[in-house]
This record gives C-alpha cells, sequence and structure tokens, in this order.
C-alpha cells in the first residue's frame, strides 16, 4: 500500500477503486474492496451516448462508493503509445471530470491475454468467455495496479497530467 505522504495528485491511500478497461464498443469494469486486497470483475458496459455514459459512471461512483478510477493506459512493447492511447487518456479525463473522482493511468499491456487466460482456466464456454473478457482485463489491470503499488510502497502509474514521454511506465 502507498505511503500517506507519497505525492500522488489527489489519489487516495485506501477506498474502493474501479479499474476501467476502455473500449471504443465496450468497458470492462472491476472493483476491489477498501483495503486494496481483492479486486473481482463487476461488469462490461456496452458504450451508450455521453450522457448515458455520464450518468452510468456518476450512478456506478456512487452506489458502489468508488473513491478513485484506475484506466488502462494501452502501451507499445517499445513503450510507445499509439491512438488508443490517446482515446484512453481523452477517456480518464473524461472519466475524471464527469465524476469528480481522483483518476490514474496505469500501464495494460497483455492484460487481455492475461484474462483469457484466467477465464480459459475456469473452463467456460467460448461464448461466455467473449462475454467476460473486458470484465477480467479489468480485474488484470487492478490486481497489477494494487501489486505494483504495494511493491513499490508508492502509487503506481501516471496522474491524467503527466504528458505522454512521461509515460512510459517502464517502473509501473
Amino acid at each position: 500500500m502507498p505511503t500517506q505522504d507519497a505525492p500522488n495528485d489527489g489519489f487516495p491511500t485506501e477506498g474502493r477503486l474501479a479499474a476501467v478497461d476502455f473500449g471504443t464498443v465496450r468497458i470492462g469494469i472491476a472493483i476491489c474492496d477498501p483495503d486494496w486486497i481483492l479486486a473481482s470483475p463487476l461488469e462490461i458496459r456496452p458504450v451508450s451516448t455521453p450522457d448515458k455514459d455520464a450518468q452510468y459512471f456518476a450512478d456506478l461512483a456512487r452506489s458502489e462508493r468508488i473513491a478513485a478510477w484506475v484506466v488502462g493506459l494501452p502501451i507499445h512493447c517499445d513503450g510507445g503509445e499509439s491512438d488508443k492511447s490517446k482515446q484512453s487518456r481523452e477517456f480518464a479525463k473524461w472519466l475524471h471530470e464527469t465524476t469528480g473522482l481522483p483518476t490514474r493511468l496505469f500501464d495494460e499491456r497483455f492484460t487481455t491475454v492475461a484474462a483469457n487466460a484466467k477465464i480459459r482456466q475456469s473452463k467456460t464456454t467460448r461464448k461466455k468467455t467473449k462475454q467476460r473478457v473486458d470484465a477480467v482485463a479489468a480485474q488484470v489491470l487492478l490486481e497489477s495496479f494494487l501489486e505494483s503499488c504495494r511493491y513499490r510502497g508508492e502509487l503506481a502509474g501516471v496522474g491524467l497530467e503527466d504528458s505522454a514521454s512521461d509515460a512510459s511506465l517502464d517502473d509501473a
């Protein structure tokens, strides 16, 4: 768990976090307990209109008592960013502005691969795997974020104001 005195751009050091695996069609969501120990997939949200999505995320933050968001940032293996990275950054800023909650970006490399492996271990059908993969990818993202925070003793990932060049996330 991060130390209380770590600079953290307003990001809490306790309380329920929600991770978001952003997509232009579907958004996977996972949450953790207030002590940052256990992460669980929550649901998959089909992308809708900006107004409906804003209402959904505001309601979700309230009903699940979410203290902050972790949004997956797609990074190439060489550390570079893509158009999808820019979209994720824009979504993270929108999510922060919409809910008023602190938001950090965290490297999501290989989360979908890990999610598919997790789902295969549970011996689900191909159809159910496809239905669950985005929420489980968000769970993998959140687990990685929490583990990185514990290992480093400080917050992992990058804040919304960090530029693309600052966000290689090699040490995340």
